[in-house]
C-alpha cells in the first residue's frame, strides 16, 4: 500500500496517562518535520486533521477517552474511505482504540485485522482491574472486547481484534491481571527476555507471520517506550532494557511494501521529556523505515 497517499493524523491526547505531556506529541513531531522527512523518503504525504481530547466536555477521565476514541475513529475511517494510508501520531496509547477500531471496521467486509503491538507494557487492563484507572493502559483489552462499552463498541460491534491475530513484542512492565487476561485469551506475547534471547528480527518475523495468517490486512502500533530509553528517553512511561533503535530500523524497513499493510500508529511521544530532540528523531526514523520505499528505508537502517 506504499504507493497510496500517506495521510498523517494527529492524536492530541494525554488525558489517558498519568503524565499528560504526550498530548503535545503530534504537534511537536509536526514541528520537527516528520512529514517533510517522509516526503523526502519518497512518499506522497498530506497532514490532515488533528483530533484532540476534550476533557472539559466529559464527565470523567474515562468518558473523555471514550469521546476522543469515537472522534479519532471517525477521522481514520474517512482516511481509509479515501483509499489513503493512515499514520496516526500520538498521543498516549489510548489513541489505539480509535485507530484500530476504524481499521478493523474498514477491513471487516474482507476479513479480520492483524496487529503487531510493540510496547514495554501490555496495556490490557480494564476499569475493573486497573488501580490507576489510566485509560492508556486499557487499549489492548478494549480492542479484544473487554472494558467499557465506549471503548469496546465503536461502530456498533466489539472484538475488533481476535486473540490469534495480535502479537505483543517487548513487554517488560505489567501487572498480573493484564497477563492473566492475555493468557486466558491465548494472545502471543514476546516478553523482553525472549526478544533479547532470540533477537528482535526473529521475533518480528514470527509476529508478522502470525498477524498475516487468516487476516485481510495488518498494521503496527509502535509505542516509543518499547525502545530502550537510551535511544528514546522522551516517552510517557520509559522502561529500561528495551529494543534498540538500530535493530528496529533494520527489521522494520519496508514493511509497507506488503500490499496488505494497512496502517501505522506511533504513540507515547512526550516532547516535554525530549531534551535535544533525540526521541523526535528516533520517531521520524522509525516511521520512515516502515513507510518509505525500500531503498530509502534501508538507507535509514544502515
Amino acid at each position: 500500500m506504499s504507493t497510496s497517499v500517506l495521510h498523517l493524523v494527529g492524536a492530541a491526547v494525554g488525558e489517558g496517562a498519568s503524565d499528560g505531556g504526550c498530548k503535545w506529541g503530534a504537534a511537536a513531531l509536526r514541528e520537527h518535520g516528520i512529514a517533510q522527512a517522509l516526503a523526502a523518503a519518497g512518499r506522497t504525504v498530506t497532514w490532515g486533521e488533528t483530533v484532540a481530547a476534550q476533557p472539559m466536555l466529559a464527565t470523567s477521565r474515562l468518558n473523555a477517552i471514550e469521546g476522543f476514541s469515537e472522534r479519532l475513529a471517525s477521522t481514520v475511517a474517512q482516511v481509509l474511505r479515501q483509499h489513503q494510508q493512515p499514520l496516526v501520531l500520538g498521543g498516549d496509547h489510548s489513541c489505539a482504540v480509535g485507530t484500530w477500531s476504524a481499521v478493523a471496521d474498514h477491513l471487516r467486509p474482507q476479513g479480520a485485522l492483524g496487529l503487531i503491538w510493540i510496547d514495554a507494557h501490555l496495556d490490557a487492563h480494564t476499569p475493573e482491574t486497573s488501580d490507576s484507572q489510566a485509560p492508556h493502559g486499557m487499549p489492548v483489552a478494549a480492542l479484544l472486547g473487554h472494558g467499557s462499552a465506549g471503548m469496546t463498541d465503536l461502530f456498533g460491534w466489539r472484538h475488533k481484534l481476535r486473540p490469534e491475530h495480535l502479537v505483543i513484542i517487548g513487554a517488560r512492565s505489567y501487572e498480573p491481571a493484564e497477563k492473566a487476561l492475555l493468557d486466558r485469551l491465548g494472545v502471543r506475547v514476546m516478553f523482553m527476555p525472549e526478544v533479547l534471547e532470540r533477537g528482535f528480527a526473529a521475533c518480528f518475523d514470527e509476529a508478522r507471520e502470525r498477524v498475516q495468517g487468516g487476516t485481510a490486512g495488518w498494521g503496527i502500533s509502535f509505542d516509543l517506550d518499547g525502545l530502550d530509553p537510551r535511544d528514546a528517553p522522551g516517552t510517557g512511561t520509559p522502561v529500561e532494557q528495551g529494543i534498540r533503535l538500530v535493530d528496529a530500523l533494520q527489521v522494520l524497513a519496508g514493511c509497507s511494501q506488503d500490499p496488505r499493510f494497512v496502517a501505522m500508529e506511533l504513540t507515547e511521544y512526550n516532547p516535554l521529556r525530549d531534551f535535544g530532540g533525540q526521541t523526535a528523531q528516533a520517531a521520524t526514523d522509525l516511521v520512515c523505515a516502515v513507510l518509505a520505499p525500500p531503498v530509502a528505508a534501508l538507507g535509514l537502517a544502515a
